[in-house]
């Protein structure tokens, strides 16, 4: 076995690899970046309309322990 000959085989095959990584890097490189999405920002809420929908929401909270209310009065009701 040739242990010069293999050595200058794998030196062969190491410049073809490199060359052909730096040919892949150059594209890449030369490609036009994309820009960066913008994010959309979440829209900010008034003061008046924090109030109407803090109001909103506590009726609505009520509603549902009436509701629950009923139901555990009508299972007591029930027994």
């Amino acid at each position: 076995m040739d242990v010069h000959k293999t050595l200058r085989e794998l030196h062969a095959e190491r410049k073809r690899i490199d060359a052909a990584i730096a040919s892949i890097e150059k594209r890449v490189k030369a490609a036009p970046a994309r820009p960066p999405r913008k994010r959309r920002g979440r829209k900010s809420m008034s003061p008046e309309e924090r109030r109407k929908v803090s109001e909103r929401m506590s009726r609505y909270w009520e509603a549902r322990r009436d509701q629950l209310r009923a139901l555990e009065a009508a299972q007591q009701a029930a027994k």
